[in-house]
């Protein structure tokens, strides 16, 4: 039976009038029409549940209908703003738990109505808009009955109806599969197979979607040849889909290739063939060719060309924004597959080759008319209007490359084209090869160390470069080398790269000299002391010389100069240690006279604070009544206190408000549905995931925060001792829950690091309770006991065992008074019960891989093909995460050792210990099973 029979006529000319004024324009109207709405829900929910149901099948106009479905969906499954009154009927297998939603509230019989209409509007629908509209709200509604035990037998039949119905039913039908997995596990692979040879292209895209998640329900490990052919079929589409659908359909596959990438090993050469012609563009660049009286203009052109030739510019734009969206997706692919299953890509002639080639093509993409190059130059790098143009993308595939294989052979295909392309007479091409060498550098650091002079060489001769933008991309070459080969490219060639940047500070763009003197920065931060020192007086000298305002051609003062040479002094300042005492007095007065200039507005906040970081670095006297709320701030008054040493206890009362405020701040979660604008909208500072049809963003910026005001703490307790008490109490109110705190690691290891220390200033200062002792106890063995991370495991022993030091008087052997009986015992249950559950999961990993191995062994005596070269590729893979797991694991039980020698050097756990870490894969009898 169809709502309508339920819904009085005056609901229904309600409901039409609420529904236009939450589509309006006008904020009033339409927040007074939420208000109306929920009132309604939380009085009869039933009844405007249903009324609205109706209206996406009697609404005359399409737009009301898609809306009424939209809206449908987020009413049904949020949780209801009141519960529904006594009268209101529920449903007797009704969900318990405090996350009930607006559906959990409804009885049977109304929900059995509500999915007859919404499967009614599905089938009468006739506009595609609204009807995968219709589709997605079927879809819900289907997952909210099975999640909740309910059959819903019509849908199905309704799904293979619609599978050889129109091409807006099979579409629809396709969509409703993907969706929900319930009905999907029962769908034969002919019936997804048919729809991946549809004539009608959106048909094959839903159909697409249907069979990557079916075949993501499959096992990663053991694809079967059903799902190995299905998937065949499904890449099939790719070559024949239109251009304009080429993304989508690539994009659809490409989260299979992260979960399932053996599946792809048998079609890998079909897709070699396929997908790099679609990343590599149709470019070309300038080789410099020479004129000559006969032939003036040798690139085939004129001065003059009559008629002048019509562009329709508009069309050209959205041609290249498409291309560039169809070679990204592409490019996805191909990567993506590549960091799941190295071993599996590596076998296949010609992928790297092809993958690392359009790479390189990729990173060489630039603007090159004077227009943009002068845009780069006026720009502020933190608000570059030319960076929506710039090819990250391939730059972070050469990278993710370069890491997923550890720099082989990425490094070597690259450099095979990279000096050519530092010789090209095009900017552009010298511009992306420096730009690839720092790429690769994090994954491909192995690599290139045994060739690192003739790289160096390489990157500092285009510090000579004619082009402001190779010499700017010559200074982030230079500078991510210092960060991935840190020490090493120091160590040995410290003078060349000091010869190159050195002189950079002097050039005359500011875009230049201020990466110059950020490339510093990496290079200081591995030097060696001793190395730094004959360069020390000429840097100096170089980074004053920025801190002179510098006004660019549009008239604007570049503060981002000044602020990087600030930032570049504290770092040669604290690189240089005591030597650098001989430039305060000629760095003082200019860091003085950028505060004073740049005192007012927020547009100089940024360079306030950076003054003030290097001026505490320098040791200096800071003024303390500035701005104290952020993460600048913070960070200066940290570096202050170093420099400070005890004498910085006065400036406590003013510092540790705000850090305490920071540290207290708790996770900023948010949730948006699929279909909500802001869902799609990008967000600085949010990190955004996928869960459920919903979009969950997580604020990053505030959680980066919280772990920067733990990490000060830990500088400020640790450098202050017992002058530190009068904040012990409120600290560990804070520090003791912030072990806990699962949404950054940072957070708990700054934790974990304080509590001994906060420990110490309590005990040297005479604040130290017997009540806060017991609550540090109590929180750590509880930690300890339920923590099953292996890398937080050692750091919560450490801190157990340095607090357990603490209590017994800065002793290793502690005395057995030292303390409570229950304090003790708690310790040493919780560290058998550690090693209890360590122990269980060596078996447990080791017996897995035992039968893998078992298994394997089978397959090499009369199994061939994809199957057995994923086994042994899987069965690698597995060993070597389990051997790094174990070996983190190693690290928390030589801690729990440490820790139980201080009760006993002859505990008897400590054996246990021993025959723990023999239970690991890495012993010498698991290695010679395997050999075997």
């Amino acid at each position: 039976m169809e709502a309508s029979s339920y819904v009085p006529q005056q609901v229904s000319d309600e409901l039409t009038q609420i529904l236009a004024n939450l589509v309006l324009g006008d904020n009033e109207i339409r927040s007074n029409a939420e208000k109306v709405v929920n009132e309604r829900l939380a009085q009869t929910p039933e009844l405007y549940i249903l009324a609205l149901a109706n209206f996406t099948t009697t609404a005359p106009d399409a737009q009301m209908r898609a809306f009424a479905l939209v809206l449908l969906r987020r009413l049904l499954f949020r949780p209801p703003q009141a519960v529904p009154n006594a009268s209101t009927p529920t449903s007797s297998n009704q969900s318990s738990g405090p996350r009930l939603t607006l559906y959990d509230h409804l009885s049977e019989p109304t929900r059995n109505v509500l999915e007859s209409t919404v499967l009614h509007a599905l089938s009468t629908e006739q506009v595609h808009a609204v009807k995968t509209k219709a589709a997605d709200t079927v879809a819900d509604l289907a997952n909210a009955s099975f999640q909740r035990g309910r059959p819903w037998s019509a849908l199905q039949d309704a799904v293979f109806r619609f599978v050889g119905g129109s091409s807006n039913a099979r579409e629809c039908a396709y969509r409703i599969l993907e969706r929900c997995h319930v009905l999907l596990a029962d769908v034969p692979a002919e019936v997804l197979a048919r729809g991946l040879t549809d004539s009608t292209v959106e048909v094959r895209l839903s159909a697409l979607k249907a069979t990557v998640a079916s075949l993501s329900l499959s096992s990663p490990s053991s694809p079967s040849t059903t799902h190995a052919t299905l998937l065949g079929r499904a890449l099939a589409t790719l070559p024949a889909a239109p251009s304009s659908y080429t993304t989508r359909f690539i994009t659809s596959i490409t989260p299979l290739a992260s979960t399932h990438p053996t599946l792809f090993g048998p079609h890998l050469p079909d897709l070699l063939r396929v997908i790099p012609p679609l990343i590599l563009a149709k470019k070309e660049y300038d080789a410099g060719p020479t004129p000559t009286v006969a032939r003036p203009f040798p690139g085939g052109g004129s001065v003059f060309q009559f008629p002048p030739p019509v562009k329709n510019e508009s069309r050209e734009e959205d041609d290249d924004d498409e291309g560039n969206e169809r070679r990204h997706s592409a490019l996805e692919l191909m990567v993506t597959l590549s960091e799941a299953r190295p071993s599996l890509v590596r076998r296949v002639d010609g992928w790297l080759h092809s993958l690392v080639r359009a790479c390189l093509d990729g990173v060489a993409e630039l603007s090159d008319d004077d227009a943009s190059l002068q845009a780069w130059l006026d720009a502020d790098p933190a608000d570059d209007p030319t960076d929506a143009q710039y090819p990250h993308a391939f730059e972070q595939a050469l990278d993710r490359l370069a890491c997923a294989f550890g720099g082989n052979p990425v490094v070597a295909l690259a450099f095979g084209h990279l000096p050519g392309m530092l010789a090209n007479h095009d900017w552009r091409l010298r511009h992306g090869a420096l730009m690839a060498i720092a790429a690769m550098g994090e994954g491909g650091a192995r690599m290139m160390e045994p060739e690192l002079k003739y790289i160096v060489d390489l990157v500092t001769h285009a510090f000579r470069d004619p082009h402001p933008r190779v010499r700017f991309a010559a200074c982030q070459c230079i500078g991510q080398l210092c960060t991935d080969l840190e020490e090493v490219i120091q160590t040995q060639h410290h003078a060349v790269i000091f010869g190159a940047l050195l002189p950079t500070l002097g050039a005359p763009e500011p875009r230049v000299h201020a990466h110059a003197a950020a490339a510093l920065i990496n290079v200081c931060e591995g030097v060696a002391h001793k190395a730094l020192l004959p360069y020390l007086d000429a840097l100096v000298a170089a980074l004053l010389r920025l801190l002179e305002p510098q006004v660019g051609r549009d008239g604007i003062v570049k503060s981002y100069v000044q602020e990087q040479a600030v930032t570049t002094l504290a770092m040669v300042a604290d690189a240089s240690e005591g030597d650098f005492g001989r430039h305060y007095k000629s760095i003082m007065p200019l860091l003085m006279n950028v505060l004073r200039n740049a005192s007012g507005g927020d547009e100089h906040r940024k360079l306030r604070w950076k003054a003030m970081e290097c001026a505490g670095l320098i040791d200096s006297p800071v003024d303390p009544g500035d701005t104290m709320l952020t993460h600048y701030l913070i960070a200066t008054w940290a570096k202050v206190c170093q420099a400070l040493g005890p004498e910085f206890e006065p400036y406590l009362p003013v510092v540790m408000p705000p850090l305490l405020q920071a540290a207290s701040a708790k996770a900023d979660v948010s949730v948006w549905d699929d279909d909500d604008e802001e869902a799609s909208v990008e967000r600085e500072g949010w990190e955004t995931m996928s869960v459920d049809g919903q979009q969950v963003g997580i604020k990053t910026s505030a959680i980066e925060e919280k772990c920067q005001a733990f990490e000060t703490l830990v500088i400020y307790v640790s450098t202050l001792g017992a002058r530190f008490a009068p904040y012990l109490q409120q600290s560990l109110e804070l520090v003791l829950p912030g072990l806990k705190f699962l949404f950054h690691e940072g957070v708990r290891e700054a934790c974990a690091m304080v509590i001994p220390m906060l420990l110490v200033s309590g005990k040297q200062s005479g604040t130290l309770t017997p009540q806060m002792l017991a609550a540090v106890f109590a929180q750590l063995v509880g930690e300890v006991r339920s923590e099953a991370d292996a890398s937080f495991l050692a750091s919560l022993f450490r801190c157990l065992a340095d607090c357990v030091r603490v209590s017994g008087g800065a002793s290793e052997a502690v005395p057995a008074d030292a303390l409570p009986h229950d304090i003790r015992e708690g310790i040493l249950a919780a560290a058998r019960h550690q090693l209890q559950a360590l122990a269980d999961r060596r078996k447990g990993r080791a017996a897995r891989l035992n039968a893998d191995r078992r298994d394997h062994s089978v397959d090499s005596n009369g199994n061939t093909g994809a199957g057995r070269r994923g086994s042994e590729d899987g069965l690698e893979e597995e060993r070597e995460d389990v051997a790094l797991l174990e070996e983190l694991e190693d690290f928390a039980l030589d801690e729990i050792a440490r820790l139980l020698k201080m009760f006993d050097p002859g505990h008897p756990l400590l054996v246990a210990i021993g025959s723990v870490k023999d239970l690991g894969i890495r012993s010498g009898d698991w290695e010679s099973e395997v050999d075997e």
